[in-house]
């Protein structure tokens, strides 16, 4: 999504644990004119399986973002996403909330370093 302070970004990782797989959704800020340069990345994941309908269903304990969209007007981002493969969802969050929280996380280290 392209922001006045770059493109934010909405990711899906999954980290293979002895009690099984977490899936779970951060947020990146990337240079609006090179995107491969990452100005910031969540430290902490934003956004994980709590409700019963992402805990149970055809594969447990499982969200993964399907898309998004912000009403420019309100700033309010709406993110559709599944739950446990089984739903789709919805959440909503303040885009000034999102470019917020970034600010306030360190800047990955330079490629150059």
């Amino acid at each position: 999504m392209e922001t006045p302070e770059g493109w934010l970004i909405l990711y899906h990782g999954v980290r293979a644990t002895a009690g099984g797989c977490l899936y779970r959704l951060g947020l990146a800020l990337l240079d609006l004119e090179d995107p491969c340069q990452v100005l910031r990345r969540s430290d902490e994941w934003i956004f994980a399986p709590e409700a019963p309908y992402e805990r149970q269903g055809d594969v447990d304990d499982v969200v993964f973002p399907c898309g998004w969209i912000l009403d420019r007007a309100s700033g309010a981002i709406r993110l559709y996403y599944g739950g446990a493969d089984s739903c789709v969802a919805l959440a909503t969050a303040q885009l000034s909330d999102l470019l917020s929280y970034l600010r306030e996380c360190p800047a990955p280290p330079s490629a150059s370093a």
